[in-house]
């Protein structure tokens, strides 16, 4: 069944469009670090790309979750104004992962997945999501992707992330996605795995020719790349003094970029840049705790400041 409860704040969205959806993985996490082990931990592609998005835009989110998912999680989704109405709910458990990470918190080695209710997921759009003007399909197989794209009738902005999975095994159904999307977002292990080019600029050139028109290349803590037919433009990591935990920070930068885009209603050389660096920057608080935890106590004033600093340091004084 579909969750249907809603505070009044997610309730007004539901009445009307809404600009913005999101549909991707939710899970339960273990995870751990060199520093500390946490548990049971709120988890998932689209809790992290839905919470950044959500300091800029209304936004839908589609997943699937078990009857034994926390209602405190619920709740917490809610506090952020999130739109549950695209938010599924089947007997069984909910998707779980366990991690760990090395000391550089970059790598890190999968030990548990359970796929569980999310291994027989179709996404359906309700009806208030179908008209969405911007469109982020978290990283889920290619074959789910083009069904979403189908129950759209007519974005105006669609992202797609991946992964080296579907690169390897379902490469065909990636390419109709690929071809069918106006930004794809992929690491630069993914770039050079998708093109057999090692140069991140040629691989970027090459994704181009599929069909996007706008290609982001993340590369952790030193930041992304967007190559496009109007101009290249290097995004900048903040630089942070301490990471507690990495999991999600593609996801919370794809995210927070498309809840930027989506706020200012156009897109151009201008505003794509801009939402790319508020990425950044949401993505920047968001590793500094573990979770969604860090992003359930941000304040919008705080991520205007550390935009504000962050353009400081691209700053060239004359």
């Amino acid at each position: 069944m579909s969750m249907r409860k809603q505070t009044s704040k997610t309730a007004g969205a539901a009445k009307q469009k809404l600009p913005l959806v999101i549909v991707g993985s939710i899970g339960v996490d273990d995870i751990a670090t060199p520093f500390e082990r946490r548990t049971s931990l709120l988890g998932g592609s689209v809790s992290y790309a839905c919470a950044a998005a959500a300091f800029f835009s209304p936004v839908g989110m589609v997943g699937i979750v078990g009857t034994d998912f926390p209602a405190k999680y619920l709740e917490a989704y809610r506090r952020m104004g999130i739109d549950l109405q695209g938010l599924q709910q089947a007997e069984g458990r909910t998707f779980r992962w366990s991690g760990e990470y090395d000391a550089d918190m970059i790598n890190r080695r999968t030990l548990l997945t359970e796929l569980n209710v999310f291994e027989t997921f179709m996404p359906e759009l309700p009806e208030a999501y179908r008209d969405a003007s911007f469109l982020l399909l978290g990283n889920i197989a290619p074959s789910l992707q083009l069904h979403v794209l189908k129950e759209c009738r007519r974005p105006k902005f669609v992202v797609a992330d991946t992964m080296d999975l579907w690169i390897k095994n379902t490469r065909a159904a990636l390419m109709k996605v690929i071809s069918r999307v106006d930004m794809l977002t992929l690491n630069d292990s993914e770039a050079r795995l998708l093109t057999g080019l090692y140069s991140l600029r040629k691989a970027a050139s090459r994704i181009l020719e599929y069909g996007p028109r706008y290609v982001v290349i993340k590369k952790g803590e030193h930041g992304a790349l967007l190559v496009s037919h109007a101009g290249n433009f290097l995004v900048p990591a903040f630089p942070l003094e301490d990471v507690r935990d990495p999991t999600g920070a593609g996801d919370m930068f794809a995210g927070a970029f498309l809840g930027a885009l989506a706020k200012a209603g156009t897109v151009n050389r201008r505003t794509v840049r801009e939402a790319l660096l508020y990425g950044s920057v949401v993505a920047s608080f968001g590793v500094e705790s573990f979770s969604l935890d860090r992003l359930l106590v941000l304040k919008r004033v705080e991520i205007a400041r550390r935009l504000g600093e962050l353009k400081a340091m691209m700053r060239v004084e004359r």
